[in-house]
């Protein structure tokens, strides 16, 4: 089967600045570990014939140590508004079933903890934003960058986007028992697919 996605995420973690789990550092987020959670909305992508435009989800994580060591924990959280067979079909790509970044992902995960369903709401702006209901709600502030500009990270071992905005994203999450206060931020346009573009970066979605 083939699939493609496009779209923006927001992500929140409790690595204090920088993070430096997309350069395969060693968490700095308390017990020297990474709890995070990144909101994705899709605004176009499928899987085969089954449409996911419009479908925001909720990828949660627990690293215990750098990224390449692996033993990761990993929950999903579809809207409550996608339908059965959208769930499905992104339950079979986020955990690596349909190859992919997420079938490289996959190969370092230690638990999946399963999807589950909730109301998910995701706004784009300069800050954009995002919450699960019940769970966690958290804004995005970019750290500001030469002449009015944000500062990014660009072509890093470990990341959902080639380059993307970093800033702070305060948050208190919930998510899967998964419990932490966010310190760290990034947001950025992803595009993933199940062929990806020769030479990208491995680990990275």
């Amino acid at each position: 089967m083939s699939w493609e996605m496009s779209g923006k995420y927001v992500a929140s973690c409790s690595c204090s600045l920088i993070c430096p789990c997309p350069v395969d550092g060693e968490p700095t987020g308390p017990n020297r570990e990474c709890r995070g959670v990144a909101v994705f909305h899709i605004e176009g992508g499928k899987l085969d014939d089954t449409d996911l435009s419009g479908v925001d989800f909720a990828f949660a994580n627990w690293f215990p140590s750098n990224l390449s060591a692996g033993g990761w924990k990993v929950g999903v959280v579809v809207d409550q508004g996608a339908a059965d067979g959208q769930a499905t079909a992104l339950e079979r790509i986020l955990h690596g079933d349909e190859g992919g970044p997420f079938a490289d992902f996959a190969a370092l995960y230690g638990e999946w903890l399963g999807v589950q369903r909730a109301s998910i709401s995701f706004s784009d702006s300069d800050t954009p934003s995002a919450s699960v209901e019940g769970s966690v709600s958290y804004t995005f502030e970019p750290l500001p960058g030469i002449d009015g500009g944000v500062t990014t990270v660009k072509n890093a071992m470990y990341g959902f986007a080639p380059e993307f905005m970093i800033g702070k994203a305060p948050a208190s999450s919930t998510l899967f028992g998964l419990d932490f206060e966010g310190v760290y931020g990034e947001s950025a346009d992803f595009s993933f697919a199940s062929e990806m573009p020769e030479g990208a970066a491995k680990g990275r979605a």
